[in-house]
């Protein structure tokens, strides 16, 4: 399991007070006593993620509500699966259904892209990378369910990782002078830098860059910069980047880069179509 974002419990708080601000209204109509069994089911195939979000969402209302888990983050999931099964009050279930499911569906919607983007590589070497287009609020939550989906995560924020790009490199006049200056500013960081050309890769190259970015290169630019690369004094670690997709990931991937970095596992939302259904009795 990888390891839990040390901000979950502030997401939690924020969705839940966004949802039910000064009290849900609806749930009031409910008898105080009313006890409900119930369970969350997939209507499609997935990759499961969120359970601690869910978990977290029903002991902050209410640490009654018992929930028995059928899955873990990171299971594959099959159409009319029961996720779990919960039980308690009636009232601070209903209060916590929206935000729980939320959490579940957007979660497990990126571990299975995710997931669907690894599969494609398998058998190669190349890793797929997350990138910094996510959910405001949510990046850690969705870097977890990259992890859960079985890729690597890229650089968390701006704060531990110099990227390198264009508006970057002009402002200090060339990619050397750049990388140089990113030497001297950050020391001990991570130095990427992105590239436009073979050209602009050789010089990359010369500065000594950990990693540099192959954006928008063609497959056949793709395998002459693995090349270009493998002859150099002090090879860096290749990272292709744009226009990927799950029809070409496979032939990027086996042109012999160290990663492909995919905007979309976190950027294009797919919520998973979860259901709670529920039994009231008792109370």
């Amino acid at each position: 399991m990888p390891e839990l974002p040390a901000d979950l419990e502030s997401q939690v708080e924020a969705a839940l007070r966004e949802d039910i601000g000064s009290g849900d209204v609806t749930a009031a109509l409910v008898p105080a006593a009313q006890q409900v069994r119930g369970r969350v089911v997939t209507s499609e195939a997935a990759v499961l993620c969120g359970r601690p979000w869910a978990q977290e969402t029903f002991h902050r209302l209410e640490p009654r509500v018992q929930l028995t888990w059928h899955a873990a983050d990171g299971d594959e999931l099959r159409a009319g699966q029961v996720i779990v099964a919960l039980s308690g009050p009636a009232r601070p279930v209903l209060t916590g259904e929206r935000t729980a499911l939320n959490f579940l569906q957007l979660l497990s919607g990126t571990a299975t892209v995710t997931r669907r983007f690894v599969d494609a590589v398998a058998g190669t070497e190349c890793r797929i990378l997350d990138t910094r287009k996510t959910v405001p609020g949510l990046r850690t939550a969705q870097k977890y369910a990259v992890r859960c989906g079985g890729a690597d995560n890229h650089r968390m924020g701006l704060y531990d990782r110099v990227l390198i790009k264009e508006n970057h490199i002009a402002a200090a006049g060339s990619i050397s002078g750049a990388i140089a200056a990113a030497r001297r500013s950050a020391r001990g960081v991570i130095v990427e830098v992105e590239v436009e050309s073979l050209t602009e890769l050789q010089e990359a190259l010369n500065a000594e860059p950990d990693i540099v970015m192959l954006d928008e290169f063609s497959l056949a630019d793709l395998k002459a910069a693995v090349a270009l690369n493998r002859a150099h004094t002090a090879p860096a670690r290749l990272e292709a980047s744009g226009s990927v997709s799950l029809e070409n990931v496979r032939a990027i991937a086996e042109t012999g880069v160290d990663y492909v970095s995919v905007g979309g596992l976190t950027k294009h939302l797919h919520a998973v179509d979860l259901s709670m259904r529920l039994e009231f009795g008792g109370g």
